[in-house]
């Protein structure tokens, strides 16, 4: 079976390279992120919606033990998305309730989980029910010039960053594209649909990665091809731009379009011309992955070639640097942290 070697680490740069290094998640409160909805919650209805706050676990370690305090199997508990396991994330959850009483939350509770809100709510939470999400991080023993580190932060709150897909999509060591690699070869099954779910997203995170490379190596990752899928900031409406005008052009100056790459599935990419050869070019090297997400029937999607960074802010003191920021939805601050930074997680962690 094939191996993925293209690691995150390999991906090019938009702004050559870091200027400086340091440490990163020396401890887990350096690397804080938290959700905010794109909703209000109800205030009725059959679901628990809870606002946790973890430290050093993982999001289904959290939705074992709503399940597990709640009576009911684990497919009952939603969440908007997967958060890191070596940080203090705080997120929401719903439980599904159905012809029970309200549990005691607070057996939840322990030095790894808070419980801070629950709230009643008339329908499960699902992907794409977060507007953003605010980071908070912490690098320390930066190495290098710290001038340049200022000019980079000044580049990167007004350029954006490519919105890589970061390393904790694909599991230690990229195991998750691997088990998806293993999978699309029959040489594994997995029943566990949340866990099908990863490796397919870690394959197809993987494809719309080595796209993204390709334009960040020929420089136009943040502006429109003919041909490219545009797409309009923070929202998942998508529109095609055989041509090119003044009035597209200053749009994406502005940030408010973004070329887009595919997130790879059944159907043709809806690019034409240019962008649509190097998306083909790119499947066609990455063949297992990209027919085994069509054998399993995904499909074709778009995401945003470039990220956005939301109300970037810093603080330099004599022990590092410390950062805050948004992204929306499902980009990884990660992709922000390896334009200004080689970082370097604790030993424990690589």
């Amino acid at each position: 079976m094939p191996q993925a070697t293209l690691t995150t680490r390999s991906l090019p740069c938009a702004f050559e390279g870091p200027p400086v290094a340091g440490k990163l998640r020396q401890q887990p409160e350096d690397f804080q992120v938290e959700e905010l909805l794109s909703f209000e919650p109800s205030g009725s209805g059959e679901h628990a919606l809870i606002k946790v706050r973890k430290r050093g676990e993982n999001t289904l370690w959290v939705t074992r033990q709503l399940a597990r305090v709640a009576g009911v199997p684990s497919r009952d508990v939603g969440y908007a998305g997967l958060k890191d396991r070596h940080a203090v994330t705080t997120q929401w959850f719903t439980v599904g309730l159905a012809g029970k009483l309200e549990p005691d939350w607070g057996a939840c509770v322990s030095d790894s989980l808070e419980i801070l809100e629950v709230v009643r709510h008339n329908r499960k939470l699902r992907p794409g029910a977060v507007v953003e999400n605010r980071f908070s991080i912490h690098i320390r023993e930066l190495k290098g010039s710290r001038e340049a580190l200022g000019e980079r932060l000044d580049c990167v709150a007004a350029a954006g960053v490519p919105n890589y897909f970061g390393e904790q999509r694909f599991g230690r060591d990229g195991d998750n594209v691997n088990q998806a690699l293993a999978l699309f070869a029959d040489e594994i099954r997995v029943r566990d649909r949340k866990l099908r779910g990863i490796y397919l997203s870690a394959a197809r995170s993987w494809l719309f990665n080595a796209v993204l490379a390709e334009r960040v190596t020929t420089k136009c990752w943040n502006r429109a091809l003919p041909g490219d899928v545009m797409a309009l900031d923070g929202r998942r409406a998508v529109f095609l731009a055989e041509r090119l005008d003044d009035t597209l052009l200053r749009r994406v100056e502005e940030h408010d379009i973004h070329p887009t790459g595919p997130l790879w599935g059944q159907g043709e990419p809806m690019t034409v011309g240019a962008p649509a050869d190097l998306e083909k070019r790119v499947a066609s090297e990455h063949e297992t992955l990209a027919d085994g997400l069509i054998r399993a029937g995904m499909k074709q999607e778009r995401r945003a070639l470039r990220l956005r960074v939301r109300n970037l802010k810093w603080a330099l003191g004599t022990h590092g640097i410390e950062l805050s920021f948004g992204l929306q939805a499902g980009s990884f601050a990660t992709a922000v942290l390896r334009e200004l930074t080689d970082y370097r997680s604790a030993p424990h962690l690589d």
